[in-house]
Protein backbone atom coordinates (compact mmCIF):
# COMPACT_ATOMS: atom_id res chain seq x y z
CA UNK A 1 0.00 0.00 0.00
CA UNK A 2 1.39 3.50 -0.85
CA UNK A 3 2.74 5.60 1.96
CA UNK A 4 1.25 9.12 1.79
CA UNK A 5 1.92 12.12 3.99
CA UNK A 6 -0.84 12.58 6.54
CA UNK A 7 -3.04 15.66 6.32
CA UNK A 8 -5.65 17.20 8.55
CA UNK A 9 -8.04 19.91 7.36
CA UNK A 10 -9.26 20.74 10.86
CA UNK A 11 -5.89 21.95 12.10
CA UNK A 12 -5.19 25.58 12.90
CA UNK A 13 -2.26 27.45 11.42
CA UNK A 14 -0.76 30.83 12.12
CA UNK A 15 0.22 32.55 8.90
CA UNK A 16 2.10 35.83 8.73
CA UNK A 17 0.42 38.09 6.17
CA UNK A 18 1.43 41.59 5.13
CA UNK A 19 -1.87 43.13 4.08
CA UNK A 20 -0.38 45.67 1.69
CA UNK A 21 1.41 42.84 -0.17
CA UNK A 22 -2.00 41.30 -0.87
CA UNK A 23 -3.04 44.36 -2.88
CA UNK A 24 -1.23 43.71 -6.14
CA UNK A 25 -0.58 46.54 -8.63
CA UNK A 26 -2.88 46.39 -11.63
CA UNK A 27 -5.86 45.09 -9.66
CA UNK A 28 -9.07 46.91 -8.83
CA UNK A 29 -8.49 46.58 -5.09
CA UNK A 30 -4.99 48.10 -5.40
CA UNK A 31 -6.37 51.05 -7.38
CA UNK A 32 -9.25 51.53 -4.94
CA UNK A 33 -6.85 51.46 -1.97
CA UNK A 34 -4.47 54.00 -3.53
CA UNK A 35 -7.28 56.23 -4.78
CA UNK A 36 -9.01 56.51 -1.40
CA UNK A 37 -5.76 56.92 0.55
CA UNK A 38 -4.08 59.38 -1.77
CA UNK A 39 -6.61 61.32 -3.81
CA UNK A 40 -9.99 61.47 -2.10
CA UNK A 41 -10.92 64.18 0.41
CA UNK A 42 -12.74 62.38 3.20
CA UNK A 43 -13.54 65.48 5.25
CA UNK A 44 -17.26 65.38 4.29
CA UNK A 45 -17.51 62.27 6.49
CA UNK A 46 -16.00 63.91 9.57
CA UNK A 47 -18.85 66.29 10.46
CA UNK A 48 -21.06 63.63 12.06
CA UNK A 49 -18.32 62.22 14.29
CA UNK A 50 -18.34 63.65 17.81
CA UNK A 51 -16.12 61.22 19.68
CA UNK A 52 -12.99 63.38 19.83
CA UNK A 53 -13.48 64.09 23.54
CA UNK A 54 -14.30 60.53 24.50
CA UNK A 55 -16.25 57.49 23.57
CA UNK A 56 -15.40 54.51 21.48
CA UNK A 57 -13.07 54.92 18.51
CA UNK A 58 -14.93 54.82 15.21
CA UNK A 59 -13.95 52.96 12.06
CA UNK A 60 -12.04 55.21 9.69
CA UNK A 61 -14.27 56.24 6.75
CA UNK A 62 -11.42 55.25 4.41
CA UNK A 63 -11.60 51.65 5.63
CA UNK A 64 -15.37 51.50 5.39
CA UNK A 65 -15.36 53.03 1.91
CA UNK A 66 -12.76 50.57 0.68
CA UNK A 67 -14.63 47.48 1.82
CA UNK A 68 -18.06 48.78 0.78
CA UNK A 69 -17.00 49.94 -2.67
CA UNK A 70 -15.01 46.75 -3.25
CA UNK A 71 -17.99 44.66 -2.15
CA UNK A 72 -20.41 46.58 -4.37
CA UNK A 73 -18.03 46.17 -7.33
CA UNK A 74 -18.19 42.41 -6.73
CA UNK A 75 -22.00 42.46 -6.55
CA UNK A 76 -22.11 42.12 -2.76
CA UNK A 77 -24.63 44.58 -1.31
CA UNK A 78 -25.62 42.87 1.93
CA UNK A 79 -23.96 44.40 4.99
CA UNK A 80 -23.99 40.96 6.64
CA UNK A 81 -22.18 39.48 3.65
CA UNK A 82 -19.64 42.33 3.72
CA UNK A 83 -18.97 41.58 7.38
CA UNK A 84 -18.53 37.90 6.51
CA UNK A 85 -16.09 38.80 3.73
CA UNK A 86 -14.07 40.91 6.19
CA UNK A 87 -13.82 37.86 8.45
CA UNK A 88 -12.89 35.37 5.71
CA UNK A 89 -11.51 36.96 2.53
CA UNK A 90 -7.85 37.97 2.43
CA UNK A 91 -8.53 40.89 0.07
CA UNK A 92 -11.23 42.29 2.37
CA UNK A 93 -8.88 41.74 5.31
CA UNK A 94 -6.15 43.62 3.45
CA UNK A 95 -8.45 46.52 2.54
CA UNK A 96 -9.74 46.78 6.11
CA UNK A 97 -6.40 46.12 7.84
CA UNK A 98 -8.09 43.10 9.45
CA UNK A 99 -10.91 45.18 10.92
CA UNK A 100 -14.29 43.47 10.95
CA UNK A 101 -16.98 46.12 11.22
CA UNK A 102 -20.31 44.83 12.45
CA UNK A 103 -22.95 44.66 9.73
CA UNK A 104 -24.97 47.35 11.52
CA UNK A 105 -21.95 49.71 11.39
CA UNK A 106 -21.63 49.07 7.66
CA UNK A 107 -25.33 49.66 7.03
CA UNK A 108 -25.35 52.80 9.17
CA UNK A 109 -22.38 54.19 7.29
CA UNK A 110 -24.01 53.63 3.89
CA UNK A 111 -27.36 55.09 4.93
CA UNK A 112 -25.90 57.88 7.07
CA UNK A 113 -23.58 59.47 4.52
CA UNK A 114 -25.34 59.62 1.13
CA UNK A 115 -24.02 63.09 0.27
CA UNK A 116 -20.47 62.30 1.38
CA UNK A 117 -20.46 59.05 -0.62
CA UNK A 118 -21.74 60.97 -3.65
CA UNK A 119 -18.84 63.42 -3.21
CA UNK A 120 -16.42 60.46 -3.35
CA UNK A 121 -17.78 59.49 -6.76
CA UNK A 122 -17.54 63.09 -7.96
CA UNK A 123 -13.91 63.23 -6.80
CA UNK A 124 -13.15 59.95 -8.56
CA UNK A 125 -14.49 61.39 -11.80
CA UNK A 126 -12.28 64.46 -11.38
CA UNK A 127 -9.21 62.29 -10.73
CA UNK A 128 -10.00 60.17 -13.80
CA UNK A 129 -10.32 63.28 -15.98
CA UNK A 130 -6.82 64.44 -15.06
Amino acid sequence: MPNFRKYNYSQDAMIVVNFEDQLQPGTFEFTLHRLIDGHIDLSPFYDKYSNDQGGRAAYDPAILLKIILFAYAKGITSSREIQWQCENSIIFKALSCDAVPHFSSIASFVSGYPDAIESVFEQVLLVCDQ
